[in-house]
């Protein structure tokens, strides 16, 4: 095994290697299978180039490489706990306490997934293990390392916040029913969004995989944040849930962490379920699917495989699922009078788009979907089948919503569909009509054109934030 003298031009950032004499025609090209890319997959203990770099070069691992994916996952479940911790016991302005946490995520996925695969969740190990993503073996030794970061975390915070504890309790007027439901739904997002945008295949062809993953890892949590935080805190992860118990024990926590955990094993499970039911490709016959010299620029979201295309109902399905998101995380922001609805709403549409892009279009929107059809993105048949689901979905969600308000801090306030406020009909009508123009051209101009030829990626890394972007400056302008 030596160094190989090729270092191509157009990846600076690549390490290769050769196997085998160092000769030039041994380091010609990666055509011949010679050229191993080192880079990991997120989900993964090992890449491609590592196993064969195993079977080549026999011999037991280091001590350091053993133990580099639990230390990995303990210091990122640490960073992401005491992250939680600091914003849970801090003095200041709360607004801004999901989206701290979810940009701390982000972070830690982006500096573990190399080395762990960044999980920093026993929920989200869970989940990638009953997809056969992840050794039942690796998952129990991820628990511990993610338990154990999460106690020692709960523990630094508490002492530094003294005489402030931290308790995993259902947060008033909601009774623990209300709050272990919301943990389940939450966390079964956070998990469905790991699943589809850090380990199918269709998002991560082996030579061209997407960058936009931790992103979406972190917004799922914002969503949640916003969402369920007055509801139940938010955990959606047994680790900060166990880890805040333990720590707060002292001063007579209330021992709902169980309860919490439990719920969010659950959530792992129903994601699991529904990525198997949506990405049926990752279970079958699906020769073809894992390099991107196989992949055409075909929209919406070109980025799909010419030899498989989703069922029917796996469309009508995402379709469901986004739009059910979207509506559930818009409506209890609005009961529990959060401060940053659009921006929790932006968070749950920009990572449900990264996560279905590429299984239905993501449309989420009757008037999306009717763009889609007028572009000839999305023929009439699946176009009514779109709407059916996404009004089904919108239905769905406003009946959790009213469930979660009938035992809500505003139980007694009504909240109608109307101009705003000062303003007419006609007024509220216009703005209606200019964003939901602006919204619909963000969509078809960043997800149903072909990417520019110069680029080195058939991979779109930016359509879903554009998208969502355009829905949060709509919204805070429209509020």
């Amino acid at each position: 095994l030596k160094p190989c003298r090729l270092w191509p031009a157009d990846l600076p950032t690549v390490l290769r290697v050769c196997v085998g004499p160092r000769t030039s025609d041994s380091c010609a090209s990666a055509s011949d299978g010679t050229m191993l890319d080192t880079r990991l997959r997120y989900g993964a203990t090992e890449s491609r180039a590592e196993a064969l770099l195993s079977q080549s070069v026999p011999g037991p691992k280091s001590f350091s490489q053993a133990a580099a994916p639990f230390v990995a996952e303990f210091v990122g479940t640490f960073a992401l706990v005491f992250t939680v911790g600091c914003c849970v016991l801090s003095v200041g302005d709360p607004s801004w306490n999901a989206i701290a946490i979810g940009l701390a995520l982000m972070a830690m996925v982006y500096a573990t997934g190399p080395v762990s695969g960044g999980h920093l969740n026993p929920a989200v190990s869970l989940t990638l293990c009953i997809v056969g993503k992840l050794p039942w073996p690796l998952m129990l030794g991820y628990w511990v390392v993610q338990v154990s970061g999460g106690i020692a975390a709960g523990f630094c915070v508490c002492a530094l916040s003294t005489p402030r504890k931290a308790f995993i309790e259902p947060g008033p007027p909601f009774t623990w029913q209300y709050s272990v439901t919301a943990e389940f739904i939450y966390t079964a997002l956070l998990c469905f969004v790991v699943l589809n945008c850090a380990v199918a295949r269709r998002n991560n062809p082996r030579d061209d995989k997407n960058q936009f993953y931790g992103l979406a890892i972190g917004l799922a949590l914002v969503a949640g944040g916003y969402s369920v935080g007055g509801i139940s805190g938010a955990c959606l992860n047994p680790a900060v849930a166990v880890g805040f118990d333990v720590s707060s024990s002292p001063a007579g926590a209330t021992g709902w962490s169980l309860c919490w955990m439990l719920a969010e094993l659950m959530g792992a499970l129903v994601a699991a379920v529904l990525f198997r039911i949506v990405r049926q490709e990752e279970f079958g016959n699906s020769s073809g699917l894992s390099t991107a010299s196989d992949v055409e620029a075909i929209t919406p979201f070109a980025f799909t495989f010419p030899a498989f295309e989703p069922g029917f109902a796996s469309k009508c399905l995402s379709e469901f699922l986004g739009t059910f998101v979207l509506v559930l995380t818009v409506g209890l922001n609005i009961i529990v009078g959060s401060p940053a609805g659009p921006w929790a709403a932006a968070a749950a549409l920009t990572c449900m788009v990264y996560s279905l892009g590429n299984v239905s279009g993501a449309q989420f929107n009757p008037a999306v979907t009717l763009a889609m059809v007028l572009r000839s993105r999305c023929c009439v048949r699946d176009g009514i089948a779109f709407v059916a689901a996404q009004l089904l979905a919108g239905v769905m969600a406003g009946l959790t919503v009213a469930s979660f308000h009938s035992a809500g801090p505003m139980r007694n306030t009504t909240f109608e569909l109307g101009p705003g406020i000062g303003y007419s009909p006609a007024t509220a009508g216009f703005v209606e009509l200019l964003f939901t123009f602006v919204l619909v051209y963000a969509v078809l101009a960043s997800s149903t054109v072909a990417s520019p030829a110069g680029w080195q990626t058939k991979q779109n890394n930016y359509f879903g934030l554009a998208i969502g972007s355009r829905l949060a400056g709509g919204g805070v302008a429209n509020c």
